[in-house]
């Protein structure tokens, strides 16, 4: 399949919706979002007009999705909403040729997230090879997640967020994953300013990182407008997260660890054990009395 050039922000090319669907790709079988005919290193935040996600899994109840080959998305690739007891396995997402820069230095592809995943409970997402520019997975809110056997190369990592007001994020499991040539291996980020949220009991077990360029672990209480403000807020909780077995190597002048938070009572509860990871040596951990790898 072969998805024809709609430069509409507002159009999504592929929607599912339905309950006990199975959705299998034969073999050989491609979905081409034509990305190159809209990088243009901008993305979502402007240049050429551009379907925000190719695909939308929407209000999906006890479905699969399996054995899916999907190259060229022109930003975010699976917006997963609404949905409950979702499998999706064995998939092969390949945005490598967004790799290629601009004149200006920058790669053409941007904003291409693999996994979007919001107000969702019971979701598996296991098998799956990412080749992208920005988050492998970012999960915005919901409940009872598995991520397994991920392999992620070029993008943002393994995330949390960014977090915004008034949602939940609890029981979130990424385990047995690798992240490489990417900006951070294992993220939680939640939004400067905004509040009455809540990230609770989020693991990360047996992630493998390499050559990552800013964080292999973060926990930040700092973001806005997509960016970090270098100023923290207190007003969405972090608590009950666990690093285990984060092992790897970052790259020159990237951090091991960073840890930013609003105060100890915004991010609590953090356990950290079987940490191994070599570079530069670079940490940095914020405020006092908040625990640290």
């Amino acid at each position: 399949m072969t998805i024809e050039y709609t430069p509409d922000a507002s159009y999504t090319p592929i929607v599912i919706k339905g309950t006990h669907a199975k959705v299998v790709g034969l073999a050989g079988a491609v979905i081409n979002g034509l990305g190159a005919d809209y990088w243009d290193g901008l993305g979502s935040n402007g240049g050429t007009a551009k379907p925000d996600h190719l695909i939308k899994i929407d209000d999906m109840t006890s479905s699969s999705f399996s054995n899916i080959k999907i190259i060229n998305w022109p930003t975010h690739l699976f917006e997963i909403t609404g949905c409950t007891d979702v499998t999706l396995s064995q998939l092969i997402l390949d945005n490598s040729a967004g790799n290629a820069l601009t004149s200006s230095g920058i790669a053409l592809g941007h904003n291409t997230d693999a996994f979007d995943v919001s107000s969702t409970n019971g979701l598996y997402i296991v098998g799956a090879t990412v080749y992208n520019q920005d988050d492998c997975v970012a999960v915005n809110s919901g409940t009872d997640m598995v991520f397994e056997n991920l392999y992620c190369d070029g993008g943002h990592g393994l995330s949390i967020g960014s977090i915004s007001s008034g949602v939940t994020v609890n029981n979130i499991t990424f385990k047995d994953s690798s992240v490489v040539n990417s900006e951070n291996g294992c993220r939680i980020k939640t939004d400067a300013g905004d509040d009455d949220s809540t990230v609770t009991d989020v693991t990360y077990s047996n992630i493998y990182v390499d050559n990552i360029s800013d964080y292999a672990i973060d926990i930040q209480q700092d973001y806005e407008n997509g960016d970090p403000t270098g100023d923290p807020t207190t007003g969405i909780t972090v608590s009950g997260i666990t690093f285990s077995e984060i092992t790897g190597s970052v790259a020159s002048g990237a951090y091991e660890y960073y840890i930013l938070c609003g105060s100890t009572s915004s991010c609590a509860d953090l356990t950290y054990t079987d940490i191994d990871i070599t570079g530069d040596g670079l940490t940095e951990c914020s405020p006092s009395g908040v625990s640290c790898p």
